[in-house]
């Protein structure tokens, strides 16, 4: 397993209350503490370049963000403040997942120790997200790795309706997002397949969801790549989730994807996404469970 990190995932803003930048750090820190992983399995990326980031966001958008000429209100709305290191550390999150992409192909499994930006648009950032690496990736997977059908399986609390915009014409690619009904974004886009949550789903009814749905589509669609988005702020103690997903029931989640790709024998690359309880223990724990996961059926 390769695991992309860079030091400025970590970008130095002050800390967002509602964006705790310092688990990348502690991340890494655990996962080599817990033997999970080794130094010589940490894959470094350099930025990605304008050309690929263009494959998935127009022009006019991509030359606003470099430049820094957000107006107050598209600021605002991605939730960061401009800066040329927070260009540089977006870059390097979208050239990591393509990168533990490339590496899955043949060894099976990647992951990014940041990315899951889901709610970046072609044309704007907002939620935290600048630019979409799961978007990215897809599409870069077909133009330069002869792969033709990619599924991206998105489990975080929030709908990826970057990904759905930016995608929605796309046969290639299918957008699968099970996400709380009632909860940002206020207005949703449409995925190819999106499953809406009530407030207070529990565990039982969530699996049951996840395990249904991903093998129908495994078998209709027959993809040969996933991208998941493996967002821990489904949990019961996530501040902004409105879901009561316990610790194992996240777990257990992860075991149906990766379960289910090792069965059909897809190569998956795994994204972080959001991640709020108040405990940043339980958040820590939670995406340490994604890795042991994965670790049993690769």
């Amino acid at each position: 397993m390769k695991v992309a990190w860079h030091q400025f995932y970590n970008h130095p803003l002050k800390e967002n209350h509602k964006f705790p930048m310092k688990k990348y750090d502690l991340l890494k820190e655990e996962l080599l503490n817990q033997i999970i992983i080794q130094e010589k399995d940490l894959l470094i990326p350099n930025q990605i370049s304008e050309e690929d980031i263009l494959l998935a966001h127009n022009n006019e958008y991509w030359n606003k963000l470099k430049n820094l000429e957000l107006n107050e209100k598209e600021e605002r709305r991605t939730g960061f403040p401009q800066s040329d290191r927070l260009i540089e550390r977006e870059r390097l999150i979208m050239q990591g997942t393509y990168l533990v992409s490339e590496y899955a192909l043949t060894n099976g499994l990647g992951f990014n120790i940041a990315g899951g930006t889901h709610h970046a648009f072609s044309n704007k950032g907002e939620g935290f997200c600048l630019l979409n690496d799961m978007a990215l990736s897809a599409l870069m997977l077909i133009k330069y790795k002869n792969i033709s059908k990619v599924l991206i399986v998105d489990l975080d609390v929030h709908q990826g309706n970057g990904s759905a915009e930016i995608l929605q014409n796309n046969k290639n690619i299918f957008t699968f997002s099970i996400h709380c009904k009632e909860n940002y974004p206020i207005i949703k886009e449409k995925s190819d397949l999106d499953i809406e949550l009530d407030h207070n789903t529990e565990d039982e009814e969530y699996l049951d969801l996840v395990y249904t749905n991903l093998n129908k589509l495994i078998n209709m669609f027959e993809p040969q790549f996933i991208l998941y988005q493996a967002g821990v702020d489904i949990l019961e103690s996530d501040k902004f989730g409105r879901l009561n997903i316990s610790v194992e029931g996240c777990k257990e989640r992860d075991n149906i994807v990766f379960e289910l790709a090792s069965k059909n024998s897809l190569p998956i690359t795994t994204t972080m996404g959001g991640g709020y309880s108040e405990d940043i223990n339980i958040i820590l724990d939670s995406h340490i469970n994604t890795y042991k996961s994965a670790l049993k059926y690769y």
